[in-house]
């Protein structure tokens, strides 16, 4: 059962993990007459792949004994700028965006590392 003050980051985990869904398969079935280039389809895929993982891991977080509020909002603040700037870039074919993406991968590393102490 998840805990009351859980709720919400489960809410968010879940919307993420839907809205993953759609943009893995706007990838792999919309976004290949748009975008020619291998590499910035693999940059789609990578995006959406991270995305799904990370809305799990989101929805653990009320299960999370302390650190709650770290634990979710660099879990999601890292899905939101790793995924968000690997789409934006492939979408507007502006590879500076990907300069961005490694802040996401780091808050995400945050967020794992947030869990684990929540156990400890």
């Amino acid at each position: 059962m998840i805990p009351p003050h859980g709720a919400l980051w489960w809410k968010i985990g879940a919307i993420s993990g839907a809205l993953a869904v759609g943009l893995g398969a706007f990838g792999a079935h919309g976004l290949q007459k748009k975008v020619k280039d291998p590499k910035m389809l693999q940059n789609w895929n990578t995006a959406a792949h991270y995305h799904l993982v990370h809305s799990l891991a989101i929805m653990l977080v009320p299960f999370a004994r302390r650190n709650m509020g770290l634990a979710g909002t660099l879990l999601t603040a890292g899905v939101t700028v790793f995924s968000g700037s690997l789409y934006a870039m492939v979408l507007t074919d502006q590879r500076k965006l990907g300069a961005v993406t490694p802040i996401g991968g780091v808050a995400m590393i945050g967020g794992w590392l947030a869990l684990a102490l929540a156990c400890v």
